[in-house]
C-alpha cells in the first residue's frame, strides 16, 4: 500500500532553518517507513519542486548554506611544494577539522588531479550547486591568482584562496597594532617584502589597502630586489618592481620600518636587522623555520617587534584566527563573495580584540598570567573563545554594507548567541583546559592502575605532556597489563603501597592525628592507609603528588570517603558538591549536585549554588542559575517546590550579582519561548539557563545519565567542588577520553591551588 504524506510534513523534514536565523539541526529519525518516505521517495519530491520553483530554496531545504569545499590540486602544499593531490589530502582533511571545530562549518575536502588553470576553473565552477562557499588551498603561484579571480567573478558564492588572504588578514591585524605601539603612520612606513609567492603578493596588496604607499614598498625574491630592468618579469612581479638604485636585501633593509618574510628559513641576518629604522617590525613568517630565528632577532635589537608563524614564540600569525570565522560570517548572510571590505573588517576586528582584556580562560590556557596588548601580544590567541563572536559579525556586517549579502541580520545579540550554539562553547572548554595543563604538567596519582583504561589514559597524558602519572597497585600486575596492551610506560612511576613501609608509617600518623577524635584508632589508621584510595589521597595531602584520580571501578561514596578523611574540605567551604559539564550541541550545561548531597536542605542548596557558580566562572562562562523542580513559580504544592523556592530567595540575598531564577521546571528553564509567553518576569529570558541546580541527588544523577545516553551529550565529570586539594572521582566505567579530560581538569585545579 502506498504511503500518503502531507506536503507540509515533507517540507518540514527537509527544512534547515528559518530565514534570518541559524539553527543547529538534529539528525533526522529513520526509524519507520514513514521516516524513509519523508527522507527520500516520495517525500523528497516536495523540497525538490520548491527548489525548482525558486533556486534560493536550496538554502532552506538542504545543507548547502553550511557547507564549504576545501579544494586543492596539491601544487603548493605547506612547505612541501608540488606533491600532488593525493599527498595533499591530509592537509585538506585537517583544514576541514578546523572549520568544524572553530566555526561549526561542514566541509568536503576535494583534491583535483588537474594543473591546467582553465580546466581547474571549469571543474570548480561545476561544483557551485553543492556548496555554500569554496576555500582554495595550496595551489601554486602565479596560477592561483588567475584561478581565484576568475572564480570570484563567475561564481555566486564566497570564494577565497586562504594561502593568499588568510596570512594577509592576520598579519595585517598584527601590523596595525604594532604600528600603534611604535606610533608610526602606516602611510609613511617603508616596507620590505622577502618572497614573491601567493602569500607575499597578497599580503603586500592587503597592506596597501590598509594604507601602505606603493612607492614605499620593496619586494625581493631569491635573486634580490625585484627591479623593473630585470629580464622576463611576469605581470605579478612587475607590479612590485622598482627603479631605485637598490639591488640586495641588505640594500632594501637599510632604514626600513617593516620586514615581511614569506620566503625561506634563515635568510636574514642580525646585521640586516640592525640596518632597519628604530623600533623595527619584523614578521618572519616562513615555516617551519622563520627568515631569522626569534632569539637572534631579539638579540640583535632590543627595540624590535617580532612575529613568526610558530606557536612557541609570541605573536604567532596563524591562519586559524581568520578563515573559519570569515567563512562563518559570509555564509550566515549568504554572501555572493568575500570582498575587500570583508577582509578589512576581519583584520580590524582581530586587531581590536587584541586590545581588550584577555579572559582568564585564555591566560590559563597559555600559562601567561600577564597576557595583554603590547609588543608580545599583537593579536589574539587561537584558543580565544571570543574570536567567533568578534570576527564573524564584523564580516557579516561588511558583507551587508557592501551589498554582497543576500540575507540580512537585524538582531546582532541573538546572532552572537547563535554563533556560540553553532560550535558550542563546550567544544572549546576542554581544548583550553588541556592546553593549560600542558603548560605545567603536575603529578597525578591513579588509585586504579591495574586497569587497562587507566593505563591507556596514563600513556596519553604522558605522551601529550598533560600530566606526570603515578600508578598505584601491584607492580607485577601493572607491568603485565602494560605488556599485554602493548603500551609504552617506561619511566612512569609505579608504587605498590604494601611495599612502602616508610610512607605507610608516615601516612598512619597523619591520618590518626586527623581522625583520632572522630572515632579512628591507630590500628584503624594503619590498616586504612594500605588501601590505595587512602594511600593516593595521602600522597596529595603530604605533597608527594599534586592531584588524585580514582573511582573508575568503585562506587562514588566508597571512593570519596578516603579523600574526605585525609584531605578534607576547604576551610572556607562548609561542604563538598559534585558537578557535571554536559557538552551538548547547544553549548555547555552545568549540573549540580549530581554525586554527593543526597537530599540537601535549603541552606545546603545555597552553599551548592555558590560552589557551582565559582566552578562555572573558572571555565569563563557566566553562570545563569535555574533552581529546578516539578513546579513553576509555585504552580504546584509539595516539599520540593517549597524547598527550591526558599533556596532561590536566600541565594539571591547571598549572591546578589548572580542571575538566579526559580523554582521552575527543567524545560522552562532552557526555553525562552515558554518563559516569554507564560512567565515574562523571568530573569532568564534571552539568557537561557546554563547552570541547573537539582533538588536532590537522585534527580540530578538521573538527569545527567539520561542526557548522556539519549541526548547525544558528552558528560565531563564529576568535578568535585569544595575539596582542600585537587581530588576528582571518575564516573564508574568512564571512557579513556573522559579519564583524560578529568586528569586535565585536575592538573589545572592543582596549578590554580599552587599559584
Amino acid at each position: 500500500m502506498a504511503i500518503k504524506i502531507r506536503k507540509e510534513d515533507a517540507l518540514n523534514y527537509h527544512t534547515q532553518g528559518s530565514p534570518g536565523k541559524i539553527e543547529v539541526i538534529p539528525s533526522k529519525p529513520l526509524s519507520s517507513q514513514m521516516d524513509l518516505a519523508l527522507a527520500y521517495s516520495p517525500g523528497v519530491a516536495e523540497p525538490c519542486k520548491e527548489i525548482e520553483a525558486n533556486v534560493e530554496n536550496v538554502y532552506k531545504y538542504t545543507a548547502k548554506g553550511n557547507l564549504v569545499a576545501v579544494i586543492s590540486n596539491g601544487t603548493a602544499v605547506l612547505g612541501l611544494g608540488n606533491i600532488g593531490p593525493e599527498a595533499s589530502k591530509p592537509v585538506m582533511e585537517g583544514k576541514g577539522v578546523l572549520f568544524k571545530k572553530f566555526a561549526g562549518i561542514d566541509v568536503f575536502d576535494i583534491e583535483i588531479n588537474e594543473n591546467d588553470p582553465k580546466k581547474l576553473i571549469d571543474i570548480i565552477k561545476s561544483l557551485e550547486p553543492t556548496f555554500g562557499g569554496v576555500n582554495l588551498e595550496d595551489i601554486k603561484a602565479p596560477e592561483c591568482f588567475e584561478i581565484e579571480q576568475t572564480l570570484k567573478k563567475e561564481m555566486k558564492i564566497p570564494v577565497m584562496h586562504d594561502d593568499q588572504h588568510g596570512t594577509a588578514i592576520i598579519s595585517g591585524a598584527a601590523l596595525l597594532n604594532a604600528l600603534e605601539l611604535v606610533e608610526k603612520d602606516i602611510t609613511e612606513i617603508k616596507l620590505v617584502v622577502n618572497g614573491a609567492g601567493a602569500s607575499a603578493v597578497s599580503c603586500t596588496r592587503f597592506y596597501m589597502s590598509l594604507g601602505v604607499k606603493r612607492e614605499n614598498v620593496v619586494m625581493c625574491d631569491k635573486e634580490g630586489v625585484i627591479r623593473s630592468d630585470r629580464d622576463n618579469l611576469d605581470s605579478i612581479k612587475a607590479e612590485f618592481s622598482t627603479d631605485r638604485d637598490i639591488h640586495t636585501l641588505s640594500d632594501a633593509m637599510s632604514g626600513a620600518d617593516v620586514f615581511l618574510g614569506l620566503s625561506a628559513g634563515n635568510v636574514v641576518s642580525q646585521d640586516q636587522i640592525k640596518l632597519m629604522a628604530p623600533n623595527p617590525i619584523v614578521f618572519a613568517l616562513a615555516n617551519p623555520d622563520p627568515e631569522i630565528a626569534y632569539d637572534l632577532a631579539i638579540a640583535a635589537r632590543e627595540d624590535v617587534i617580532m612575529a613568526t608563524g610558530r606557536s612557541d614564540h609570541p605573536n604567532q600569525v596563524n591562519n586559524v584566527l581568520g578563515f573559519p570565522y570569515i567563512f562563518r560570517g559570509a555564509l550566515d548572510v549568504r554572501s555572493t563573495a568575500i570582498n575587500e571590505d570583508m577582509k578589512l573588517a576581519a583584520a580590524k576586528a582581530i586587531a581590536k580584540l587584541a586590545k581588550e582584556p584577555v579572559p582568564d580562560i585564555v591566560t590559563k590556557a597559555y600559562g601567561e598570567a600577564n597576557l595583554g596588548f603590547g609588543r608580545m601580544y599583537l593579536i589574539p590567541k587561537p584558543l580565544d573563545p571570543r574570536l567567533i563572536t568578534t570576527i564573524a559579525p564584523a564580516v557579516a556586517k561588511a558583507a551587508i554594507d557592501s551589498g554582497v549579502a543576500r540575507k540580512s541580520i537585524t538582531d546582532w545579540e541573538a546572532y552572537e548567541l547563535e554563533l556560540q550554539e553553532r560550535i558550542g562553547i563546550d567544544q572549546r572548554l576542554m581544548s583550553v583546559v588541556i592546553a593549560r595543563a600542558k603548560k605545567d604538567p603536575k603529578r597525578v596519582v591513579f588509585a586504579e592502575a591495574d586497569n587497562r583504561k587507566i593505563l591507556k589514559a596514563a600513556q596519553i597524558i604522558r605522551d601529550e605532556k598533560i600530566a606526570q602519572p603515578i600508578l598505584l597497585g601491584n607492580k607485577e600486575k601493572i607491568l603485565a597489563l602494560i605488556q599485554e596492551n602493548s603500551l609504552d610506560l617506561e619511566h612512569v612511576t609505579i608504587i605498590d603501597p604494601l611495599e612502602e613501609t616508610e610512607k605507610l608509617d608516615q601516612f598512619t600518623k597523619v591520618l590518626y592525628d586527623k581522625r583520632k577524635r572522630k572515632g579512628m584508632t591507630l590500628t584503624d589508621a594503619s590498616r586504612l592507609v594500605t588501601q590505595r584510595n587512602y594511600f593516593g589521597a595521602m600522597m596529595v595531602e603530604v605533597g608527594l603528588a599534586d592531584a588524585f584520580i580514582s573511582g573508575l571501578t568503585r562506587d562514588y561514596p566508597k571512593t570519596i570517603l578516603p579523600s574526605l578523611h585525609t584531605i578534607g574540605v576547604k576551610p572556607e567551604a562548609k561542604r563538598v558538591a559534585g558537578m557535571y559539564i554536559m557538552n551538548t550541541d547547544k553549548g555547555p550545561y552545568f549540573f549540580a549536585d549530581t554525586t554527593v548531597n543526597l537530599n540537601p536542605s535549603v541552606e545546603e542548596l545555597v552553599d551548592i549554588i555558590g560552589l557551582t557558580a565559582e566552578a562555572v566562572k573558572f571555565f569563563n562562562v557566566q553562570p545563569r542559575v535555574a533552581m529546578l523542580s516539578y513546579s513553576n513559580f509555585g504552580s504546584a504544592q509539595g516539599d520540593i517546590p517549597v524547598k527550591m523556592a526558599k533556596a532561590t530567595a536566600l541565594a539571591k540575598e547571598r549572591y546578589p550579582d548572580l542571575i538566579i531564577e526559580g523554582e521552575m521546571q527543567a524545560n522552562v528553564a532552557i526555553n525562552d519561548e515558554i518563559q516569554k509567553e507564560i512567565y515574562p518576569f523571568s530573569q532568564l529570558i534571552n539568557r537561557r539557563a546554563n547552570t541547573l541546580i537539582f533538588p536532590d541527588l537522585a534527580s540530578g544523577n538521573i538527569a545527567y545519565k539520561l542526557l548522556s545516553e539519549l541526548g547525544n551529550a558528552e558528560a565531563i565529570g564529576p568535578i568535585l567542588l569544595g575539596m582542600n586539594k585537587p581530588v576528582h572521582i571518575l564516573q564508574l566505567g568512564s571512557s579513556i577520553r573522559e579519564i583524560v579530560n578529568m586528569v586535565a581538569i585536575a592538573v589545572v585545579d592543582a596549578q590554580t591551588a599552587q599559584s
